[in-house]
């Protein structure tokens, strides 16, 4: 399995890069059938301390590929979040996945 990252204005971070590949990991090990994942950190001009962090994860799977984003007040929140929102993408491809056997 193949984890990519990019940076947009952000330094880069082996800390956030050992976080998210966890992260990454646990839906990989609930799920098989990931290909390959794509992990972007960029900054967001933003009045509000709550966001500008943003995270967006795209995945790489049988079908369309799924993506999602999360912009919040740290990088590991925006992770975090972004990788239930593709928790729950995945469970919905899975299910499609069963009913098409």
């Amino acid at each position: 399995m193949n984890i990519n990252f990019e940076y947009h204005d952000v330094t880069a971070s082996s800390a956030l890069e050992d976080f998210a590949k966890e992260q990454i990991e646990k839906l990989v090990h609930k799920y098989d059938f990931i290909i390959r994942a794509d992990i972007f950190f960029k900054m967001e001009n933003t009045s509000s301390d709550e966001t500008g962090k943003i995270a967006g994860i795209r995945l790489s799977a049988p079908g369309p590929r799924l993506f999602a984003e999360h912009s919040s007040k740290d990088f590991y929140e925006s992770v975090k979040t972004a990788v239930r929102e593709l928790d729950s993408q995945l469970k919905k491809r899975k299910e499609k996945m069963k009913s098409h056997h």
